[in-house]
């Protein structure tokens, strides 16, 4: 592993290479909202100095790799909902695994973990429509 771009992002090192991968079926917090940098933080005390494991699902327009990332048997994606740091992304996931994620997600939302304790918590989806509007 070589280092967390943000919650949903991080870059491996494979065969000398680095290659961005791109967190399949989840969406974290982006930079500007609450909770980005616990995402990041989570994410970067999960993977960082670990061997991890990349399933790839597909590539993405900007040419990353997307996937379920594994460190031993926990996946990176799912604990991240868990722990109420990122969304399920629905309109992409579509995967059986999704609707365990999908259970970890209203887990986490009655529990009020992480970005689930804000009752004004806006998917990154919507808050990057929103940004495009106001630019």
């Amino acid at each position: 592993m070589v280092s967390v771009v943000d919650g949903d992002t991080i870059t491996v090192l494979r065969d000398k290479e680095q290659v961005r991968i791109r967190l399949y079926g989840i969406d974290t917090p982006k930079r500007g909202q609450a909770f980005s940098k616990k995402a990041k933080q989570f994410a970067s005390e999960m993977v960082f100095g670990e061997v991890v494991e990349v399933g790839p699902i597909t590539v993405d327009h900007y040419g990353r790799t997307v996937g379920l990332v594994y460190v031993d048997e926990a996946s990176l994606n799912g604990e991240l909902i868990r722990a109420g740091l990122a969304w399920v992304y629905y309109v992409y996931c579509n995967l059986p695994i999704c609707a365990e994620w999908k259970q970890f997600e209203s887990e986490a939302k009655k529990g009020k973990r992480g970005l689930w304790s804000d009752p004004g918590a806006i998917p990154p989806w919507e808050y990057r429509k929103r940004k495009r509007r106001e630019d």
